[in-house]
């Protein structure tokens, strides 16, 4: 399993893909499935991909070096389609083509056919989109009400942004916003994990603005986890309990008491907000500078 996401925001796409792949609990491996095509000044193209791997990739190299067209006869690639829309068409009939030819096989030594993809960018002269491509090759689009899309196992990270992006939110606290959806996704699946592929394509720029890879202690995203993890437990502690005791306060202990009948105003919420600065975190939890571009 894998898990990727993609957000629209004004200014820009951000495009976030983990590269584990799994057969079973002792066969792990690592596949980049975040693909960039990229004709700098004329259109940025990049492409997530989730589900099984040999599809994926097979999928990818249709587009790489191109399908024919039944009516011209010509090969078209996905990096020459005028319009993002006719791209997005291309890799829903690339999708098509594998399951005409390896469905078929695949059924018959039990194996589904499970494959997704996001496809986002932008071509000269139109709009940034933003699609999803489902395994039967039909498509949705993004809209500016829901900003984002997710493959792969998407439940996890799902909250965050549900919560915290909107289409006017910046570039690159899209890209923080990412990142926390990934960690949340990676903490509760094992079968998600490093290295992290990110993406970032800017508005009218038609190129790639930030193409990184994230390693296993990498210091950014190290940072990141653990004071997301700090400002989860600050919270809740912050959070007065559940007014719903069955017992008497008059047989709680004292400090149960006080948190059942007091709200954590003045000397408790100091206490909850002295988590966020426990250990070596002294600065406010997730005030972060943006990554230099």
């Amino acid at each position: 399993m894998t898990y990727c996401c993609g957000i629209l925001v004004r200014d820009g796409i951000v495009m976030i893909g983990d590269t584990r792949t799994n057969a079973g609990l002792d066969n792990i491996s690592t596949f980049r499935k975040l693909h960039l095509f990229e004709e700098p000044g004329k259109r940025v193209m990049a492409l997530a991909s989730a589900g099984n791997l040999s599809i994926s990739q097979t999928v990818v190299s249709l587009l790489s070096e191109g399908i024919e067209n039944p009516e011209t006869g010509e090969r078209e690639r996905l990096a020459d389609a005028p319009t993002m829309f006719q791209a997005a068409q291309r890799v829903g009939r690339a999708v098509r083509m594998v399951y005409e030819s390896d469905a078929k096989f695949m059924e018959d030594t039990e194996i589904n056919f499970d494959v997704s993809f996001l496809f986002g960018g932008q071509v000269e002269g139109r709009r940034l989109r933003l699609f999803m491509v489902y395994a039967a090759g039909n498509f949705i689009e993004c809209t500016t009400d829901t900003p984002y899309l997710q493959i792969g196992e998407h439940k996890y990270g799902k909250p965050i942004l549900d919560r915290a992006v909107n289409y006017e939110t910046d570039l690159y606290d899209a890209l923080k916003i990412g990142l926390i959806s990934m960690d949340s996704t990676m903490r509760s699946n094992l079968a998600v994990g490093l290295p992290i592929d990110i993406a970032v394509i800017r508005r009218d720029t038609f190129g790639i603005e930030l193409n990184y890879r994230i390693m296993p202690g990498e210091p950014y995203f190290t940072d990141l986890r653990e004071r997301w993890s700090a400002a989860l437990r600050a919270a809740h502690i912050a959070i007065p309990r559940p007014p719903y005791a069955t017992r008497p306060v008059e047989q709680m202990s004292i400090p149960e008491a006080i948190d059942t009948v007091l709200p954590r105003t003045g000397a408790h919420a100091n206490a909850a907000s002295a988590q966020l600065t426990a250990g070596q975190h002294t600065a406010k939890v997730l005030q972060q500078q943006k990554p230099k571009r």
